[in-house]
């Protein structure tokens, strides 16, 4: 099946040509078999994920009862608001995706994907593309299974229940506990079973580790974030802390930097064009954000104590500037135009707290004038405090008091920017420099140039141009008797030269999906497009060979000239 970049449907022949190379193995082509292993570093890194799940919770929930208990009814109606309405957003959502995917129906219309033959033989595409009887000849034919509403009275109580247990689950609000265990018991199968049922659990696993680094990172800046301030705030204003309030500030600013590093973690490894991040990079890089974030909301909690209203104005004002400047970067995430517009509304909101890559492109310039813009807020945001603490409610503070508060800020920023440093220069899994250039380029291992999959650099072709010119007939009849390049793009500033061209590996079955692959940091669009997720499934397990993922290329003449009237 095929598609194009409008959603329309168009013929896969001559679409992608066979000597297109595989940008999507599933045996990523720069890392050894061994790496794609869960080790215990995994497992331990997951339950550490769920223990400060239930810090975060278990400690917001403990200190609205305390509120309550003391007849702080209007902290305990803020403090229950910034557990319960989150929450809610997080569990219908998460709802939403195991209705999609547990359907009874396997339909998969959105990209294309279809199934080479093993071994070199010919091809025998297998289409998802009509709903029809070729589409329902095509898959009886390579073995794929009918929907899995089509069995027994067995099969459908066991349906029954599984609906039943999920609803349970979302209803009591632990979605997120639930695809903790889910993607550890898929960890665990992968470790225990051999090739082929331990790569079907190793997907599975990454597949379940991206919904719920998705679904926390949400809940996170949603919950977590403004129950900080809020905690702050409260803590500021009464001039006293109470141990309830410093264990749920805590909670909410690690669960904070911890879900953003892990988000990282998971985006990585879910690449095959990327290095995975290491356990170490990935604790300074939680440093990294404990520190700045840390910093932020303090500097957000001194001003709200005194300008409420101001407050509020301020943090609007920066989130549509931030969402703004996101949507002018051209951001590409999400399968259509309004996912995308959500998508950059929601980054917005993590842009008001601290630093998240959109674009891999020109990092380097984009930080500096965010970490500058968040450095002023700091300044100005504090110093407006430390000159009017006088005069809000309740507010005694003596001139050490106030001199403390801004050295914390000052120190906990600059040490988050010690720890960014120290990430960007020294753990970056892309090297020391490249990681601030304009565009990455790894250092290959000399045994990956044996491997096809891996003969172009990641970054060749990814998306179509925004326009392509109409080929006259003259071109068009040169452009069939020359085999150099149609068209040639200069390369970026500091790309190295790239990888010879090698003849990509043809054996085994291909799963071909005719969309460009999405640029990092974005997730590929078989994470992300719940349809094409399943189609690669259901044909994943009935292939004899765990089959490749090959994303459209328009590297060759013929593909130009294909798609030129159809972009």
């Amino acid at each position: 099946m095929a598609a194009k970049s409008d959603g329309a449907p168009v013929s896969l022949r001559n679409a992608i040509p066979p000597e297109c190379p595989s940008r999507s193995d599933p045996r990523p082509s720069q890392r050894s078999p061994a790496e794609q292993r869960y080790t215990l570093s995994d497992c331990c890194w997951t339950l550490c994920a769920l223990l400060v799940f239930f810090a975060d919770g278990a400690s917001d929930l403990w200190l609205a009862a305390d509120y309550y208990l003391r007849r702080y009814y209007w902290y305990f109606a803020l403090t229950l608001v910034f557990v319960i309405v989150p929450s809610v957003v997080v569990q219908v959502l998460s709802f939403r995706w195991f209705a999609y995917d547990f359907s009874e129906t396997v339909e998969s219309g959105t990209a294309a994907a279809a199934v080479v033959a093993a071994s070199g033989a010919a091809e025998s595409d297998i289409s998802t593309k009509d709903s029809g009887e070729r589409g329902a000849g095509r898959s009886a034919e390579a073995g794929v299974l009918p929907g899995p509403g089509t069995g027994g009275g067995a099969r459908g109580c066991c349906r029954v229940f599984i609906w039943l247990f999920q609803a349970i689950i979302h209803v009591f609000q632990l979605a997120q506990v639930w695809r903790y265990v889910h993607a550890l018991y898929l960890g665990v199968q992968s470790r225990w079973h051999g090739d082929p049922e331990r790569r079907h659990y190793y997907w599975r696993m990454m597949f379940e580790s991206a919904d719920i680094s998705m679904l926390r990172l949400l809940e996170s800046f949603l919950k977590s974030a403004p129950q900080l301030v809020l905690q702050l705030s409260i803590m500021i204003q009464a001039n006293q802390v109470l141990p309830l309030q410093g264990l749920s500030a805590s909670a909410s600013l690690i669960s904070l930097a911890w879900m953003i590093s892990s988000y990282q973690k998971v985006l990585r490894d879910s690449r095959d064009d990327k290095l995975p991040m290491t356990y170490k990079a990935v604790i300074v890089q939680i440093l990294w954000h404990l520190f700045t974030i840390g910093a932020r909301t303090l500097a957000f909690a001194l001003f709200a104590s005194v300008f409420q209203l101001y407050f509020g104005i301020f943090i609007v004002a920066h989130w549509c500037i931030m969402t703004f400047w996101i949507i002018q970067g051209e951001t590409d995430f999400c399968m259509s135009k309004w996912e995308e517009i959500i998508y950059n509304m929601m980054v917005g909101i993590v842009y008001i707290f601290c630093w998240f890559s959109v674009r891999e492109v020109r990092t380097c310039c984009r930080m500096l004038i965010y970490s500058l813009t968040v450095f002023i807020e700091n300044v100005a945001l504090t110093t407006f405090w430390y000159l009017y603490r006088s005069t809000g409610e309740r507010q005694s503070t003596s001139d050490f008091y106030a001199v403390v508060m801004v050295c914390v800020v000052a120190s906990s920023y600059a040490l988050g920017t010690f720890f960014m440093f120290v990430y960007y220069c020294l753990l970056h899994p892309d090297g020391a420099v490249s990681g601030w250039g304009y565009i990455v380029e790894k250092e290959v291992p000399v045994e990956s140039l044996a491997s096809p999959a891996s003969s172009l650099p990641p970054d060749l072709v990814s998306s179509p141009p925004r326009t392509l010119q109409r080929t006259k007939g003259s071109d068009r009849e040169q452009v069939h008797g020359i085999d150099g390049d149609v068209f040639k793009v200069r390369p970026p500033r500091g790309a190295q030269t790239p990888l010879p061209n090698l003849t990509p590996r043809t054996e085994g079955p291909v799963i071909r999906i005719d969309l460009p692959r999405k640029k990092y940091p974005a997730w590929d669009a078989h994470f992300i497009d719940r349809r094409l997720r399943k189609t690669i499934l259901v044909l994943e397990s009935a292939a004899p060979v765990t089959p490749r993922i090959q994303y459209r290329c328009l590297g060759t003449p013929k593909e130009v000239m294909e798609y030129e009237t159809t972009v």
